[in-house]
């Protein structure tokens, strides 16, 4: 006992007495009665005197009013605290010897009834007697009233026989049952069977009641009919050494120790020294009046028994009554002198402890007495800070990981970065991460305190320590990120690869190690849409160092399953599109080709059919497969809207077929094969429009000089003149003619009038085509397109053609003419002939 630390955590506030001014004497005559009982309530302190009387007294026992219950001595009373209601015991004037004197009143305090002119006393509602035949008398040892469901009181009374007398009920309304309840009597000495304290447990619909003699501690089970009593220990104790704690824990005290009761036997013993004059129990703290028996003196202490210290001791008069009220502890003493002590604030008790280094009392204090988180986390950093000072690094770290969620981490991080102590900062930022308050910064940290510290062991445990997925308790990007840097790319992938970042996981496969075909084995692994999104990021690359295996994923993607895309167009437009991933192919057009060719052989219609044809006519018809409008990509969107300058301004510099070398030229020819091959196949015989952009064809088929693809285009569109002006634009006078003929003969649908476009080019050729001219005007005369003079006309303007060439024609159009005059002639005659003849028919 000795060992235990004092200090003064309670302070005296004031001193007072309890007297009362004599109604009889005047206001300046002190009342010298003695004080029998007391109790405290609602905000006032009662005493109640040897000559009836009842007192009230304010704050600071202040008197307030009295009144006269009893005609004598008023033995208990009891301040209820759900009603204002009070219960005393008392001295009556005895009306016949058979009648006992002793009383019950019940007192209504909120309703006064003037008593005299200048007096007023409360109601009195209720009066009993206490004893009756069937309930002898006997001297009363202790008193208790439990207040049940209003208005129901239940009242203990000790004797000291060893019985308890229970009433219970309405005692305004005379609502009520006696019962009672026997502790065991002890024959050799009456003294011992005394009841001296007792005490109600309520836990929930189980009421008990605790009874203690000088010889024994007793339990009653109230709620079992009849009541069942057990025997919780064979000691007990005087009248005046017994308290109940706030956790309905029975406390007696004898003069070796003060001993704990629960409902099943006796719990904690505290060996205090000393006859126990009072006990109590204040707001977590164990009051006890202690008598020396070798000097006589009194000493009040209050012992702190979760925290082992003393937190007040003062030495005393002899005290009588011990009251709790105001959030003070009130000690009355036999001279009826007060003492009122109360509880230093949190805050002062703190800086006791601090000054005196004790912060390890100090953090006890504030948790035991339940203390909010930061006020707690206050006094651990102090601790910490101390700790600290004192180069104890490793304690001091102790104390302010218990500050984590409280104290800034900057505050811990700063110390800790400026004295090296890296093996403490790495300790402090786990548990930072274990309780899910990192920052990125804090991971970074770590992180890079791990590396540096190339404890390979913890960066598995904390890499690797969470197995279910979204668990991480640190940002996950900063995580990769360090890892990277760290060369821990087996970690960094870990963490990208649990965490779902599969962005993050190809790029350290791609970028840091290089290993394209586990690139590709994970993207395969994952669903169509996660892995369309990761091609598309870093299908550059894949396409750079293994095309056949990325288009493979590329086409699996796309398709799923050829059939499927077959038969079942919705189907189609729920996968990804080749479009979408033309941009990746920037620098690699015969790849892109490769990818599309394949996509179109799995699948006959796609949603994006037209896009698809626009970009292999594209590739197939440019004379040099560099693909230069592929820099003009913004992710595939704007790739198909037409051709960019930069191809338009290289082929117009003139055509560069003749410096590729013959295997360019074969490759070319070939393209352009596959190319006149779409563009029939793509626009069939029933359709109207072709599967592919006309305009773009055209512009292609032009730039490119590719006069095939051209030829066809304007032929299906039917732009006959389109046509031919290529012919004569490549000075193909044989073609052109050919072309003529097929298409310029009216019998099979075609336009005669190219005839005419014919004759006027080679009228303005400028060089001797005499036999093209001779066959041309063969089909200007058959079909009559041009009178004589207009061909004369158009060829006169050729200075290298000579009359020879149009001799004949002209004799055979002279010919034809004059032959045509004189069946015109004849005609005439032969009308002229028949119109005399009629004539004279008509006359005669």
């Amino acid at each position: 006992m000795y060992q235990w630390r004092k200090f003064e955590f309670f302070e005296e506030k004031y001193g007072a007495k309890c007297t009362v001014p004599d109604g009889d004497g005047g206001d300046d005559v002190v009342r010298e009665k003695k004080i029998e009982c007391c109790s405290s309530g609602r905000g006032k302190v009662v005493t109640g005197f040897d000559d009836g009387v009842v007192c009230f007294f304010d704050r600071g026992l202040k008197f307030n009013y009295a009144f006269q219950p009893h005609s004598s001595n008023v033995l208990f009373l009891q301040q209820l605290k759900q009603r204002n209601l009070l219960v005393t015991i008392g001295e009556d004037e005895q009306l016949t010897p058979q009648k006992t004197a002793l009383c019950l009143k019940v007192f209504d305090l909120d309703k006064m009834q003037p008593e005299s002119s200048s007096r007023t006393s409360p109601d009195c509602v209720g009066i009993l007697r206490i004893f009756t035949n069937q309930f002898p008398e006997a001297k009363i040892t202790s008193f208790l009233v439990l207040e049940e469901v209003p208005p129901i009181l239940l009242i203990a009374i000790g004797l000291d026989n060893g019985s308890i007398y229970c009433i219970k009920g309405d005692i305004a309304r005379e609502r009520i049952t006696r019962f009672k309840l026997q502790v065991e009597n002890n024959q050799s000495d009456k003294t011992l069977s005394a009841v001296t304290g007792l005490g109600f447990k309520v836990d929930g619909q189980s009421l008990q009641l605790f009874a203690v003699t000088p010889s024994s501690v007793s339990l009653f089970s109230l709620h079992n009919q009849p009541p069942r009593r057990q025997t919780l220990d064979q000691i007990g104790c005087g009248v005046n050494s017994v308290a109940m704690s706030e956790r309905s824990e029975l406390i007696i005290g004898r003069p070796e120790a003060v001993y704990f009761y629960e409902v099943d036997g006796r719990g904690p013993c505290w060996a205090f020294e000393g006859e126990k004059k009072l006990l109590g129990w204040f707001r977590g703290y164990l009051l006890c009046v202690i008598a020396d028996q070798r000097t006589g003196k009194h000493t009040f202490n209050i012992y702190d028994l979760k925290n082992r210290l003393i937190a007040h001791s003062a030495l005393v008069k002899e005290v009588s009554h011990l009251l709790y009220e105001w959030g003070n502890i009130i000690l009355i003493m036999n001279d009826k002198s007060a003492l009122c002590i109360g509880e230093k604030d949190m805050e002062s008790k703190l800086d006791m402890l601090f000054k005196k280094n004790l912060y390890t009392v100090a953090i006890n204090l504030v948790q035991t007495q339940q203390a909010d988180a930061a006020a707690t986390a206050e006094v651990l950093r102090k601790y910490g800070d101390h700790l600290y000072s004192k180069q104890d690094y490793d304690e001091s770290m102790a104390q302010y990981i218990l500050t984590i969620g409280h104290l800034e981490p900057s505050y811990v991080i700063q110390k800790f970065l400026d004295a090296q102590r890296i093996y403490n900062l790495t300790n402090y930022l786990e548990k930072l991460h274990e309780k899910g308050l990192a920052s990125k910064d804090h991971t970074t940290l770590l992180l890079n305190c791990y590396t540096k510290l190339k404890d390979v062991e913890k960066l598995n445990l904390f890499i690797k320590s969470d197995d279910s997925i979204g668990e991480l308790k640190f940002d996950v990007e900063t995580a990769i990120r360090v890892c990277r840097a760290a060369n821990y790319h087996e970690h960094a992938m870990y963490v990208a690869k649990k965490a779902g970042r599969h962005e993050w996981y190809l790029k350290i496969l791609l970028e840091d190690l290089g290993s394209y075909e586990e690139a590709l084995e994970y993207i395969s692994s994952l669903e169509s849409s996660q892995a369309g999104m990761t091609i598309k990021e870093y299908g550059k690359i894949l396409i750079e160092h293994k095309p056949v295996e990325t288009i493979q994923i590329l086409i699996r993607l796309c398709t799923e399953d050829g059939d499927r895309g077959r038969s079942n167009g919705v189907y189609m437009s729920m996968l990804p599109s080749p479009v979408d991933f033309l941009s990746i192919f920037i620098h690699h057009p015969k790849s892109l080709m490769d990818f599309l060719e394949k996509y179109t052989n799995k699948v006959n219609e796609s949603p994006a059919q037209v896009e698809i044809h626009n970009t292999l006519l594209e590739l197939y018809i440019s004379n040099e497969l560099n693909f230069p409008s592929m820099s003009q990509v913004n992710d595939g969107g704007n790739y198909l809207n037409g051709v960019s300058a930069k191809t338009m301004s290289a082929q117009s510099n003139g055509n560069t077929a003749n410096h590729k070398s013959s295997a360019q030229a074969k490759d070319c020819l070939e393209r352009h094969k596959k190319g006149l091959q779409l563009l029939k196949s793509a626009w069939p015989p029933e359709t109207e429009h072709p599967l592919y952009d006309v305009d773009l064809a055209i512009i292609l088929c032009e730039m490119n000089a590719f006069k095939d693809g051209l030829l066809y285009i304007y032929e299906k569109m039917k732009l006959y003149k389109e046509v031919i002006a290529c012919y004569m634009q490549a000075h193909d006078h044989e073609g052109l003619i050919a072309c003529c003929k097929r298409l310029g003969d009216s019998v099979k649908g075609g336009d005669p009038s190219l005839w005419a476009d014919v004759l006027k080019y080679f009228g303005e050729l400028g060089e001797d085509c005499s036999q093209e001219v001779k066959e041309v005007l063969t089909y200007v005369e058959r079909d009559d397109i041009l009178p004589p003079i207009i061909v004369l006309q158009t060829l006169s303007r050729n200075p290298c053609l000579t009359l020879s060439v149009i001799k004949d024609y002209i004799a055979r159009k002279l010919e034809r003419e004059s032959k045509m005059i004189e069946e015109d002639r004849q005609a005439i005659e032969k009308y002229q002939v028949g119109c005399q003849f009629y004539l004279f028919v008509s006359i005669i």
